[in-house]
């Protein structure tokens, strides 16, 4: 009735309450016409959606402590570690000793935190992926890039992931930068996480 009514607006159909609101079931403030997260645990903060809020700087749906690809490109379908399908994973700040695969001690915390994001995700098939700079004999590149790859992936491993990986080097063959400059051959140096299908 109206003298009980305290949301007399709302539309025709909706169910409504005793008090004439519409029901809002998880009980998150968000009503359940609007709530694409309609089993919220009680006490989680949610957004407009009713769904978790969540740390996400690039709006992907991936919170940014388990966002590997932090700055993916708004509209990007993402898997399940915040990466679009073609985007690899750059470590940047990994870094090995000079002309050897032996990782350097900066690198750690760079790993440790890839490893923390990937041990929630065991079902994921990941090549490590190693690069070098064009400088030097093509086939040195070739096995140094293998050798730093395997690195990466026994750190990985030796840290708790579980994920299926496989360590490849491609020596100078796929740079992101051009080999002309140092600022480029820096960039070029690298290993990345490619998320296989």
């Amino acid at each position: 009735m109206d003298s009980a009514d305290k949301c007399a607006a709302t539309a025709e159909g909706i169910k409504v309450d005793a008090t004439g609101c519409e029901l809002d079931t998880d009980k998150d403030g968000v009503v359940d016409s609007a709530d694409k997260c309609a089993t919220t645990a009680e006490g989680i903060k949610v957004d407009a959606t009713g769904c978790e809020a969540i740390a996400d700087a690039d709006k992907d749906g991936v919170a940014d402590g388990s966002d590997l690809c932090a700055n993916t490109v708004a509209g990007n379908t993402v898997n399940q570690v915040g990466c679009a399908r073609t985007e690899n994973v750059n470590l940047q700040g990994v870094n090995f000793e000079k002309g050897s695969g032996q990782l350097t001690a900066e690198s750690a915390p760079i790993l440790d935190a890839a490893a923390e994001t990937l041990k929630k995700y065991p079902e994921l098939k990941i090549e490590v992926s190693g690069h070098t700079d064009s400088s030097g004999d093509n086939t040195l590149n070739k096995n140094l890039s293998q050798a730093r790859a395997e690195s990466v992936k026994a750190y990985l491993t030796e840290k708790g992931v579980t994920a299926t990986l496989t360590a490849v080097g491609y020596g100078e063959d796929q740079p992101i930068a051009t080999n002309n400059t140092a600022e480029g051959r820096a960039q070029n140096r690298r290993v990345e996480l490619q998320i296989l299908d």
